[in-house]
């Protein structure tokens, strides 16, 4: 089979300096590189945390995300990628740390008894905390 492993995720911002600043203040992501692709025309920039980076884009005129985007449930009734998600140790303890960050926490709940969390980058985009002893 295969192998595959995860590498990165793309998300579009309407400013790219914000959401380098945003990510690392709130998730500890540091940048990697940053480009400029012609082609599309787009500001780019890798950013790392452990293996995993986040490839953030920043396209003139791009339209902005949809309210019913920023809401988990609403945003289920849309196809395409829903949200990124991050395995932490104990979920509540994740989102005090972040809510003193200024994070915007837009949900919690339990799952089949395990406790998740939903919060918002600075561009509206849904990003998910599970408690990885639940899994």
């Amino acid at each position: 089979m295969l192998e595959l492993r995860p590498h990165h995720l793309g998300l579009s911002v309407p400013n790219l300096e914000e959401s380098i600043a945003w990510y690392g203040r709130a998730l500890g992501f540091a940048l990697e590189k940053t480009l400029y692709l012609e082609a599309i025309p787009a500001r780019v920039a890798f950013l790392r945390r452990g293996e995993f980076r986040l490839e953030l884009f920043e396209v003139p005129g791009a339209n902005p995300l949809p309210e019913e985007r920023k809401t988990p449930h609403a945003d289920l009734k849309t196809h395409g990628t829903k949200h990124l998600a991050f395995a932490v140790e104990d979920v509540e303890a994740a989102v005090k740390e972040l809510e003193g960050r200024g994070v915007e926490v837009v949900m919690r709940a339990r799952i089949e008894g395990g406790p998740m969390a939903f919060i918002r980058d600075n561009a509206g985009n849904l990003l998910e905390l599970v408690q990885v002893s639940s899994f």
